[in-house]
């Protein structure tokens, strides 16, 4: 059997199996192609009304760092994310798009969303060609409301791209391997590299689809195996030469980079962390029930049964497999957070989508509950609830008079407190002084953390200030207490606060009013003014 056979085989076969057994049913559920676009084009719609009730926000730590970074030359971005960690695709996208959009909340906010809502017509697509119109629409309607799209499509960070390249890589996955539809190895090839420059979680979707690929390849008859094989090495041979460029960055970064911010998963993780993709508890388990059952309709001996059997089987495995990865990697290097979980919504939304419209009334009435919970259970609308930086620095920015210092001791919040006091060049932290406030250097940080005190940093650089120069401190609220990273920006917090009080040489003049309602870590600011010139200070 060639391999340019198999596809239309497949899909003559596979179609059938798609179709409800009782002639009524698929009466009723058939779905002309005008519906289905216009369907598409209701959901973009809503979701655009979903989307866009925080694209006000202030920045948080990351969205600081993203502007920050986003903002130098382009050509510069790539080796500036030595000191960063992340891969180079988002932050020259997010350059572009500053230079024709602008950098504040809402433009940058902007991006995320374009991203956000591309996905919607690109899941119809993936359950459309890959199923039939109506696993296409409920992937489309899943897409249009999933909470997690909906709180970072109005968010400075690479997500709901890595989301959107999520679903071309299932998709096309599906396509290549399993139905053998050769002309999507190259789309495969091409949006797995692009995956792996937006974010470094893309590498366990990679290291799965590896392994999913061999699994496919066993499941495969015996006649197809050879083709798949050659296949298989043409789309990851593609992908691993598109992806080597970036490879020494990569390693160096592995070397100088990570998140010691980070604490390893718990078992709990996995669940939340497929709670926070869906919804909550009540939206996963209504997906799980209807998208269970209507996936065990897909036993049989049937050819097109087996072949969509296995289909399932693939995106199960993209999307579970790489959670439990991740989550095993996470517990040697700890770097877990359920915002990089976007690499696992893909496969799974398509799963969902294919399971849910195989339910029949029960599908139904499980999007209907789902979409309920969406809205019965919305995203926070306060404008402090990602962080207060925006809002604190508001109150000060006028007080600070020429040339000030301002001092963090967490070190991450410099770029988006030097956002919002786009004036100040003067930053230092219990890192050190800061060369360039609009990156945060993770190089080693949690070892030159160590080395870096009261004496050796801050002293030195309040104490060279002229008479009259106002000095900013910054220090976060409520930071929790491990791991080893939080703990030592706890104590830098009360040493530096107790150090500039009982200073002599300085006088307080401000006080911000701490934010205790804040979601993410608020910060406080106290502002003081050297009263005294450096010479006649007292060690």
């Amino acid at each position: 059997m060639s391999t340019e056979t198999v596809p239309a085989q497949a899909s003559e076969t596979a179609a059938p199996a798609l179709r409800p057994q009782a002639a009524w049913r698929t009466q009723r559920l058939r779905i002309s192609r005008l519906t289905a676009f216009a369907g598409v084009a209701v959901l973009i719609l809503v979701s655009l009304l979903l989307r866009t009730r925080a694209l006000h926000f202030h920045f948080w730590v990351d969205e600081g760092i993203s502007v920050g970074i986003a903002s130098h030359p382009l050509l510069h971005i790539p080796a500036l994310l030595r000191q960063d960690g992340s891969p180079p695709l988002y932050y020259l996208l997010l350059h572009v798009w500053i230079a024709a959009r602008g950098s504040t909340e809402v433009s940058t906010h902007e991006l995320s969303l374009v991203f956000a809502l591309l996905t919607i017509p690109v899941a119809y697509w993936a359950g459309a060609s890959l199923f039939d119109r109506r696993a296409g629409l409920i992937c489309a309607v899943l897409a249009a409301g999933v909470p997690y799209l909906t709180a970072y499509a109005q968010e400075t960070r690479m997500y709901s791209l890595l989301a959107l390249l999520g679903v071309i890589v299932a998709a096309s996955f599906v396509h290549a391997f399993v139905f053998r539809r050769r002309r999507h190895l190259p789309v495969f090839a091409i949006s797995l590299a692009l995956a792996l420059y937006t974010h470094n979680w893309a590498l366990f979707l990679g290291l799965v689809s590896a392994i999913t690929f061999v699994v496919v390849v066993f499941r495969a008859p015996r006649l197809e195996r050879a083709a798949l094989w050659r296949d298989g090495a043409l789309a990851f041979g593609g992908t691993a030469l598109l992806y080597a460029p970036w490879l020494p960055t990569l390693l160096y970064q592995s070397r100088h980079t990570g998140a010691p911010w980070d604490l390893p998963p718990v078992l709990w993780s996995l669940t939340q962390g497929t709670y926070s993709l869906v919804g909550g508890r009540g939206a996963a388990v209504a997906l799980l029930l209807a998208g269970g059952s209507g996936l065990m309709t897909l036993r049989g001996s049937s050819p097109g049964r087996r072949r969509l059997a296995l289909a399932a089987l693939s995106l199960l495995l993209l999307g579970a497999g790489t959670l439990l990865i991740a989550w095993t990697y996470a517990k040697v290097t700890p770097a877990w957070a359920d915002r990089y979980l976007a690499v696992v919504l893909a496969p799974l939304l398509l799963l969902f989508g294919l399971g849910v419209a195989r339910a029949g009334r029960l599908g139904l009435v499980a999007l209907a509950l789902v979409a309920s919970f969406w809205v019965l259970d919305p995203l926070p609308t306060s404008v402090d609830s990602k962080s207060n930086v925006g809002i604190t620095m508001a109150k000060v920015r006028h007080h600070l008079g020429a040339d000030p210092l301002v001092l963090s001791t967490q070190p991450e919040q410099v770029p988006v407190i030097s956002y919002y006091l786009p004036g100040v060049s003067r930053f230092a932290t219990p890192l050190g002084l800061v060369p360039d406030p609009r990156v945060m250097d993770w190089r080693d940080a949690l070892r030159r953390f160590h080395r870096n005190s009261v004496r050796s940093v801050l002293l030195p650089a309040v104490r060279s200030l002229p008479p009259g120069t106002r000095v900013l401190l910054v220090t976060p609220l409520g930071m929790a207490s491990k791991p080893l990273y939080m703990k030592l920006i706890n104590r830098a917090s009360v040493q530096w606060s107790t150090a500039l009080a009982y200073d002599p040489a300085l006088k307080r003049v401000k006080v911000t009013d701490a934010m205790a309602n804040v979601a993410g870590v608020a910060v406080r600011a106290v502002l003081y003014e050297v009263r005294a010139h450096p010479a006649t200070r007292q060690s």
